[in-house]
């Protein structure tokens, strides 16, 4: 147990240093805000636009982080023989993947969070054609952005500690504070709906995107035990794609008794399962029961992913 929590935990702190985690996530998280800032003459739907436009690239920068995340935690690590330095040890294979998958769910979940205190913002900051851009919000967050920067150099220059990863955590934590000092202590008035809110209704659905995520990685993480980055790239992202349409492709002929459809549909990820933003039309709440159900659902694909992967990993030469 001790070996399993030193290596997720060396493996999280390993993912937060990489440059582009830390780019992506500021680069997603901005452009979630910058999205609330534009009129789209939506006519009277213009928030909803916010909202779905949000999630959607919450989940795409997630399957990018995902997928170079769990490709670089263990084909880089076989590529350059530190994975070979480990299992030298008294550290088990299986140990050994499973904490390497337990830091990359905390990973993306450090990753998914500060990303939803983007789109929970841009939820308050959304206008349609009678309304302006909220400058004041705007600026506070651009300024927590700025300081989790300032902060990353000061410990960096001062302290001679990693700026990136000293700059993710400050941006998580920064961004949580301005969003939390924006719902409490600015006001802005909307045309007919009255003062701006956050629309908690998006945390459920930022859940699922997570179990999404987690089921992604999970995939290339098996993927990266044998291929490098680039083809691990491309199986996930097929992967992706097939699960989109897996209701089209499996699900009529499943449906109708067709043994290889039923097992297709069954192997695929059904990514349609873990996307529930149509539910929030019409001030409808995702139920935190579909979420416990797509926990378990998320739970299976889980457990036969890594299987996979263990399996996969077991004769893998490592020399």
């Amino acid at each position: 147990m001790r070996q399993f929590l030193f290596i997720a935990s060396n493996s999280f702190r390993e993912l937060i240093r990489q440059p582009v985690y830390l780019l992506l996530m500021s680069a997603a998280s901005l452009f979630i805000v910058f999205l609330s800032t534009v009129p789209y003459f939506g006519f009277g739907d213009d928030p909803k636009m916010v909202e779905d436009m949000s999630l959607a690239v919450l989940l795409l920068a997630g399957l990018l982080m995902s997928v170079l995340c769990a490709a670089s935690t263990v084909a880089q690590e076989l590529r350059t023989g530190t994975a070979l330095t480990v299992l030298s040890k008294p550290v088990g294979r299986g140990s050994f993947l499973l904490g390497k998958f337990a830091g990359l769910a905390g990973a993306l979940a450090l990753f998914t969070g500060a990303l939803m205190v983007a789109v929970l913002l841009a939820s308050r900051m959304a206008f349609d054609a009678y309304g302006d851009t909220d400058l004041t919000s705007l600026l506070i967050y651009v300024a927590a952005v700025l300081a989790a920067y300032a902060a990353g150099g000061f410990t960096n220059f001062f302290l001679r500690r990693p700026f990136v990863s000293d700059a993710v955590l400050a941006y998580a934590l920064f961004t949580g504070l301005a969003l939390a000092l924006i719902v409490n202590y600015t006001v802005l008035d909307k045309a007919f709906d009255g003062p701006a809110k956050v629309d908690w209704r998006l945390v459920p659905a930022g859940v699922l995107v997570w179990f999404a995520l987690l089921v992604l990685a999970a995939l290339a993480l098996a993927c990266s035990t044998r291929l490098d980055t680039i083809p691990t790239l491309a199986v996930c992202s097929a992967l992706f794609l097939l699960g989109l349409m897996s209701d089209y492709l499996f699900g009529g002929p499943a449906a109708q008794g067709s043994w290889w459809a039923q097992v297709a549909y069954a192997a695929v990820p059904n990514w349609q399962q873990f996307w529930a933003t149509d539910a929030l039309e019409q001030g409808k709440t995702i139920p935190w029961k579909y979420v416990g159900q797509a926990a378990g659902y998320m739970g299976v694909y889980l457990v036969g992913a890594l299987a996979a992967a263990l399996w996969l990993f077991e004769d893998r030469e490592l020399g």
